[in-house]
């Protein structure tokens, strides 16, 4: 068995696939943000179906049992390789860092923002096809509706809080998937993280913002003044747990563990 990369040689890697990533074209980062958004609906329609199907008998468990099933939605999407807002915050923030005379705040930019777009487009899109009448087994739009109505109508201190924990498990994600060494351990790492972010449930900008969107489709008494309200303090709570908590931390981290080598 290997051993565990250092800080160090973490950096370094994550330094090398952030610089892939910065340097994508244009119509690379549009294709592949726009797969990772529908690519997530999987999960959520993943968690209506399975939550259904379990509480009528196990009441509760249904909860955990359709944490469970959205971990899937995580998988497929890093299985895949897709782009997907927050989970490209470590890696390009190791790139900048390493390079010299720049901090690439255009390239960083150019990434996160169209990332996000294309990730709601995507997404949105699949939204609307799985949302046609008898595309799910009956039951499963209810589900879907009970869980947009929590999202959406919680306090925003509260929403905010937990776009934070959202914000720093997603962070957190890519910087271990560059610390594991196999396919099969990322895409553990990906499942675990993907069932501990249904399961809070903690706000991931694009999964929130999706999973109302798909409540509101199967009726959800959700204004688009409160959609909007849901997108800007998740994003908000996610810059500062994925940025600020988890890929600064790491940063320095890996800056302190250099400068004691030399």
């Amino acid at each position: 068995m290997s051993a565990a990369p250092d800080p160090s040689e973490i950096f370094h890697r994550a330094n090398e696939e952030g610089s892939r990533r910065l340097d994508q074209s244009l119509l690379e980062l549009v294709a592949t943000s726009f797969i990772a958004g529908f690519t997530i609906v999987f999960g959520m329609a993943a968690l209506g179906i399975v939550h259904m199907a379990v509480e009528p008998q196990f009441g509760e468990v249904a909860r955990v049992a359709g944490a469970l099933a959205f971990g899937v939605g995580l998988v497929l999407l890093i299985g895949g390789r897709a782009e997907l807002f927050n989970e490209n915050f470590f890696d390009p923030v190791a790139a900048a860092v390493e390079r010299e005379g720049t901090w690439l705040v255009g390239p960083l930019l150019r990434l996160w923002t169209l990332t996000f777009v294309f990730n709601l487009v995507g997404g949105a899109l699949f939204v609307f096809v799985l949302s046609v009448e008898g595309a799910l087994p009956p039951g499963s739009g209810e589900a879907l509706r009970t869980t947009a109505g929590h999202l959406a109508h919680r306090r925003n201190v509260s929403m905010f809080a937990d776009a934070i924990a959202g914000g720093t498990l997603v962070a957190l994600l890519s910087h271990l998937l560059v610390a594991v060494d196999s396919a099969g351990s990322r895409l553990g790492v990906a499942y675990v993280v993907g069932f501990l972010l249904a399961l809070g449930p903690f706000d991931h900008v694009i999964v929130t913002v999706l999973h109302v969107l798909f409540g509101m489709r199967f009726g959800a008494e959700v204004s688009l003044a409160t959609l909007a309200t849901v997108t800007v303090v998740s994003t908000a709570g996610n810059l500062v747990g994925g940025l600020g908590l988890v890929t600064f931390s790491h940063v320095a981290q890996a800056t302190g563990a250099r400068d004691s080598e030399e």
